[in-house]
């Protein structure tokens, strides 16, 4: 088992969507990537239950949050862009490594860009952060171990 750093994850997008055989881009210049993950609860008590509440997993949420600089010329930052000022859906994989690579796992979507806030802090580079959510599509989200 190897730890990784938060530096050595990557993000990647697909302007087509993950169906098919998509053609991924390395989101390079992004700061911070939070990954969020978590399941819906259904309330399974019974009076079988020992007096203690027991509750079940049900249906997976995600939603995706990163920071990039604000740089026009950047193919990354436009599609992204794109996709939000359009509602158009954009892949989107959250991955521990380099997407070729045996063994990199990672979540893989079709994604909605929610949020889309500029930052112009006075003494620092303007930068963009972005939140995106699996969205509506002939492809579901899956979690994708590359072999």
């Amino acid at each position: 088992m190897s730890v990784k750093l938060g530096g050595e994850m990557k993000l990647y997008l697909c302007a087509a969507g993950i169906g098919g055989t998509p053609t991924w881009t390395e989101l390079a210049r992004v700061k911070d990537v939070k990954l969020n993950t978590s399941k819906g609860e259904a309330d399974v008590t019974s009076r079988a239950s020992g007096g203690w509440k027991q509750t079940i997993g049900t249906l997976l949420d995600a939603s995706i949050e990163f920071e990039m600089p604000w740089d026009t010329e950047g193919e990354g930052l436009q599609a992204v862009k794109d996709a939000y000022f359009n509602g158009t859906l954009l892949g989107l994989a959250v991955m521990d490594g380099p997407i070729d690579e045996a063994g990199s796992e990672g979540l893989w979507a079709d994604c909605s860009i929610l949020k889309f806030e500029r930052n112009e802090p006075l003494e620092q580079a303007a930068a963009v952060s972005i939140s995106a959510k699996p969205t509506y599509s002939a492809n579901v989200p899956v979690w994708k171990v590359i072999e």
